[in-house]
Formats: structure tokens, C-alpha cells, sequence
């Protein structure tokens, strides 16, 4: 019997000037970027930590730790590519999809939506038309309503064969 299983993830960074931004594995121009030990890609981060649930393993801070020094400004793409081996490891062949939302009042992502979801299928070795990425505002609401910083959600679905 073949295994199908559903994951979840949400990552949340606040912005830090003088660093470049980083979304979807792509670099943004923006007057400042998202503050974090690696390169702060939210939308990286939620997305390894959906596949890294859906195949029970634990979260991205458990294999890449911020109290760890080689991973002090890693390359978040990087990151997607070591999770893609764990689910592997773990006995998962297929990402089948994945749906994610970024959450940010400024920059527009809409111009650059299209350049992640090819990063990310590269990572991935998977269909860009497997991947959906949406871009809201939290209509001045909160922390990111008062751009204090970006926050993504992802699910994806993995299968154990391909």
C-alpha cells in the first residue's frame, strides 16, 4: 500500500537593514532584507518544514540549527536541496505539490512569483506546474501590515513512490 502524506509550514522573519532580500530563492531589490542566521528565505523555510512534516520528521531548526555556525548565512536553496534528500531517506520518491503564500505588505512579489516557483522546482527536481505561490498584504494589519517583516505559509503533498 503506497503512502501519501500531507505537510505543513510557516516561517515568519522581521526586516534588518543592511541585508539583501531573499524570497523563493530569489534576490529581491528591496531597501533592506529579513534578519535571520541563514539568508532569512521565509518562504524556503516554510516550505522545507512542509516536507520535512509531511514525512515525520522534524522541523528545519532541528537539521540546520542557528546555534550552528556553518549555517550562519547559508543559502536557503541549499537548505530545500539537503531537505529533498532527507524526505528521500525517509522513504518518500514524489513531491507531488506544493501550495504556499507569502505574506508581505511591500515589495510586490507578483513580478518575481514565476522565477521562484523555478527555483524551487529545481530544487525539488519536480514540475514548475506542481508548484502554486500566492502573494497577499495583511491589509495594514499586525506585524506584517506595518512592515516590520514577511511571514510564509506552505503545504505540499509526498508520496512514496513516484
Amino acid at each position: 500500500m503506497s503512502r501519501i502524506r500531507v505537510g505543513q509550514g510557516f516561517d515568519i522573519h522581521p526586516f534588518a537593514a543592511g541585508r539583501r532580500l531573499v524570497i523563493g530563492g530569489v534576490e529581491i531589490p528591496f531597501d533592506r532584507g529579513l534578519k535571520g542566521h541563514s539568508d532569512a528565505d521565509v518562504l524556503l523555510h516554510a516550505v522545507c518544514d512542509a516536507l520535512l512534516g509531511a514525512a515525520g520528521l522534524p522541523d528545519i531548526g532541528h537539521f540546520f540549527p542557528p546555534t550552528d555556525a556553518s549555517f550562519k548565512d547559508a543559502n536557503s536553496w541549499d537548505l530545500l536541496v539537503k531537505v529533498k534528500s532527507l524526505v528521500e531517506n525517509a522513504g518518500y520518491r514524489a513531491v507531488i505539490n506544493i501550495d504556499a503564500t507569502i505574506l508581505a505588505e511591500r515589495p510586490r512579489m507578483l513580478p518575481h512569483i514565476a522565477t521562484m516557483k523555478s527555483r524551487i522546482a529545481a530544487a525539488l527536481a519536480i514540475s514548475e506546474e506542481c508548484i502554486g505561490i500566492k502573494a497577499t498584504t495583511c491589509e495594514r494589519l499586525g506585524f506584517v501590515g506595518r512592515e516590520e517583516g514577511i511571514a510564509a505559509s506552505a503545504v505540499c503533498l509526498i508520496a512514496d513512490h513516484e
